[in-house]
């Protein structure tokens, strides 16, 4: 089966890049798919195949060069999770804020393409008469297009595929884009749990790289990201945050709850695309805010992450994001990745249960017990990767994140007593603030979701939390504040050419300029 939907969808990709490369919007609104019904009516092939592909390409699994520039060179980094030793453009890059538009284009190019496209070509297919199929679409397509929307912000959701009377593809706000979202989830849960209920048959089985069919696992998933996204804008918009939350929250059949349950997209036998940046090209390291983090609180989930460097067992180094850099040899020897398994993951449950701790400090109905929350949270980050000293480390009141020193360059250094340096220790203490659960929270939530960086850049965006090291070198002109780090990648230049006048009134949405210091709507801290 797995050989047949590979050949599908190399059927589909060569369609596909038949019309011609994503230069204009117009052809990313094409459909690709030429083929008639008769071509794949077989086994439900018309709907689950194109899923398949929606699946695959979420980070592009089988071209690292532009998975490198989809996710790794913006988010991965932007996140605190990983830094390049290679000086990529004589050091001026995405890394220290050079931003460069060749490469940001790709993230938008690669969603719209190769995710958006299929799920609303499903969509069209099933209609009412596949609901499963239809919301299984759905919730593909709010899953892509969220991440999307949390990198540059307004977005083309509503009206995709339609050209208005000026000849133009008309953008949503991400107030706007976030409102859809929500309806799009609270249809795709309600049919999928009615279908469930009904006993009707599942029927997706053959092309569900993540839950192999398992529509109940889809719809906790759903739910999960319900929540996600209404914890997202709390800050933005209480009322409609509390109201989605707790939609979640109540849902009958719950949220993700193990480590088993985590949304990962199974690529074998294709590896990871970060292992062929890291072990092939050596353009990936250990970050040193993920050095200074997990060492300073022994961290057992730090040798499932990274490799000891090259000066032996035990030592751990990362790199600063944004530092000068002339030869790619001065880090290479810097910790690796630790070798990933041949699936990508872009939601751990771990996430579901700190989403309810934090939900738990708004007071939202049906979010339980902060302390619980956060306590399931890491035990099932544990669990994940099979440690189970968990309680020891639970107990920790006095490890807390470590100075960095960086052997190569002193500059790069964050010394004791920094105000980059978080003071936050692994325990939880019912006495704090809110701020210091909150940061408690967050910190752990970022060491689950490794290796997600766009998820934990946009949670460092959301909260200021973990603290992390703003670069040394700021190469952005000024637009990007290195105290305040990046907020966004500007739009893709291409819509400059090929979508103008929407392009102008998507500007104005953002309320300030179009560049990487300018905050999204729901960046309220």
């Amino acid at each position: 089966m797995r050989k047949r939907i590979h050949s599908m969808l190399l059927a589909m990709a060569a369609l596909t890049l038949g019309s011609g490369c994503t230069g204009k919007f117009t052809d990313i609104n094409k459909n690709p798919y030429d083929f008639t019904e008769s071509d794949l009516k077989g086994d439900f092939q018309l709907m689950g195949a194109p899923i398949t592909q929606a699946q695959l390409y979420l980070l592009r699994y089988n071209d690292p060069p532009t998975a490198q520039l989809q996710q790794n060179l913006n988010a991965d980094i932007f996140s605190g999770y990983m830094m390049s030793p290679t000086p990529f453009e004589g050091n001026i890059n995405n890394m220290n804020y050079g931003l460069l538009y060749y490469w940001n284009v790709h993230p938008w190019n690669e969603a719209y393409r190769w995710v958006m496209k299929p799920c609303v070509f499903t969509q069209q297919k099933a209609g009412t008469k596949y609901p499963d199929f239809y919301a299984w679409a759905t919730i593909m397509k709010v899953e892509a297009m969220h991440r999307i929307s949390d990198i540059f912000g307004p977005i083309i959701y509503n009206h995709f595929g339609e050209i208005n009377n000026d000849n133009v593809f008309e953008y949503d706000s991400q107030q706007q884009a976030y409102a859809t979202f929500f309806h799009d989830l609270d249809t795709a849960i309600n049919l999928l749990t009615d279908y469930v209920n009904r006993g009707s048959p599942q029927r997706f089985q053959a092309f569900d790289l993540v839950y192999k069919g398992d529509y109940i696992k889809w719809i906790k998933f759903a739910n999960t990201l319900r929540l996600r996204l209404a914890v997202r804008i709390n800050g933005a918009d209480p009322a409609q945050a509390r109201k989605e939350g707790e939609a979640a929250l109540k849902h009958p059949l719950g949220l993700l709850q193990e480590a088993k349950d985590n949304f990962a997209v199974d690529i074998s036998p294709v590896t990871h695309p970060l292992n062929i940046m890291c072990y092939t090209w050596a353009d990936l390291r250990m970050s040193a805010p993920m050095e200074s983090i997990l060492t300073g609180y022994n961290d057992p989930r730090l040798p499932h992450y990274f490799v000891h460097t090259d000066e032996g067992q035990g030592i751990y180094h990362g790199i600063r994001n944004g530092i000068r850099i002339s030869l790619k040899e001065q880090y290479t020897g810097y910790s690796k990745l630790a070798r990933l398994e041949n699936r990508i993951q872009f939601m751990a449950a771990a996430e579901a249960w700190f989403l309810k701790a934090e939900a738990a400090l708004n007071n939202w109905d049906g979010a339980g017990s902060a302390v619980y929350n956060y306590e399931r949270g890491v035990s099932t980050s544990f669990d994940q990767y099979g440690i189970t000293n968990v309680n020891d480390y639970l107990k920790n009141d006095s490890s807390k994140p470590r100075p960095y020193v960086d052997p190569n360059n002193r500059e790069n250094d964050v010394p004791a007593g920094s105000q980059h340096l978080s003071k936050i220790t692994v325990k939880w203490d019912e006495q704090a603030s809110k701020e210091e659960k909150l940061e408690r929270i967050i910190t752990q939530k970022w060491i689950a979701m490794f290796p997600e960086g766009q998820e934990a850049w946009t949670e460092f965006r959301r909260t200021g939390y973990p603290k992390l090291f703003p670069v040394v070198i700021n190469n952005s002109n000024n637009t990007i504040s290195t105290e305040k780090f990046i907020r966004r990648l500007p739009f893709p230049q291409i819509e400059e050419v090929t979508n103008p006048q929407a392009l102008g009134r998507a500007r104005k949405m953002l309320k300030a300029d179009d560049n990487g210091g300018t905050r999204l709507w729901w960046d309220t801290k």
